[in-house]
């Protein structure tokens, strides 16, 4: 238990039996009645936003998210099996919970799992990633005044728009959280 003085962003709270992490809050002294604070909260396993208001010095449930280094090791079904990079415990994880960073990840990725209570809540990968094209049309160069954007697969299944002149084969830099291309990757 803290109380609402001791809140600090990035700390996660246990609400009404839902999990929220502290995004940002603000103490307020008006001139005429009692403190208060003021945050913004964002739910752990949805991502939905809201604004709280707290009196100051109430109580408030800290919820224990332990975040692991977990190497991606393969699919069980529709599980995804992710390994403790220093207890060796292997872990499944449901396709729901690790969501759309799904299409980024390949065989030994490594990724952030955040566990409550034993249970994942989310998989957090790095801002980019690197994969290779795994088939895309060629570019035709026409008459336009800007550059073009084609599709292009990548090894992992997904698919994402990258410049005309990329081809199959090449490596390529991935912003995960919106899968826009980034840039060549040259080695």
């Amino acid at each position: 238990m803290a109380t609402t003085n001791d809140l600090k962003n990035g700390m996660t709270l246990d609400l009404d039996g839902t999990l929220w992490s502290v995004v940002g809050f603000q103490h307020v002294k008006p001139g005429k009645g009692g403190a208060f604070v003021r945050t913004t909260l964002k739910n752990v396993l949805t991502g939905k936003v809201v604004d709280r208001t707290f009196n100051a010095g109430v109580k408030v449930e800290l919820a224990t998210v332990d975040r692991r280094e977990m190497s991606f090791l393969y699919r069980d079904g529709a599980d995804f099996v992710f390994m403790d990079s220093e207890s060796f415990d292997q872990l499944p994880v449901p396709p729901d919970v690790v969501g759309d960073a799904a299409n980024y990840m390949l065989e030994n990725t490594t990724a952030t799992v955040a566990l409550h209570d034993g249970a994942p809540l989310y998989v957090e990968l790095p801002a980019s990633v690197e994969l290779i094209i795994s088939e895309t049309e060629p570019g035709v160069q026409g008459d336009r005044s800007t550059g073009g954007n084609k599709p292009a697969t990548l090894e992992t299944g997904a698919t994402v728009q990258v410049p005309l002149f990329i081809t199959t084969g090449e490596k390529v830099k991935v912003d995960t959280r919106d899968g826009r291309y980034l840039g060549r990757v040259t080695s």
